[in-house]
């Protein structure tokens, strides 16, 4: 499978870790999490749990509101705690 904006595509054969990661830089904020081939069971339902987390997080920031520009403390945790769930 091809990566796609936002979601990478891991498959090194030199290394342990075969999956997708999940990377967003948005207004001076980066959220980063590894999605493994293993713990979710193939490679398909690893990219179906890192696309919902990525929509669920689009959608978090499309409601939020900006402190001088940045997405405030309580919406970054809010994103860190959809990160923390997946």
């Amino acid at each position: 499978m091809k990566s796609r904006k936002n979601l990478t595509r891991f498959t090194y054969e030199t290394t342990a870790f075969q999956g997708w990661r999940l990377c967003l830089n948005k207004t001076g904020s980066t959220f980063t999490k590894y999605f493994s081939d293993k713990k979710y069971g193939g490679e398909r339902k690893a990219l179906q749990v890192a696309t919902t987390a990525l929509e669920e997080i689009r959608e978090i920031i499309d409601d939020s509101r900006r402190v001088n520009g940045k997405l405030s403390k309580a919406t970054i945790g809010k994103i860190q705690k959809v990160l923390k769930a997946a």
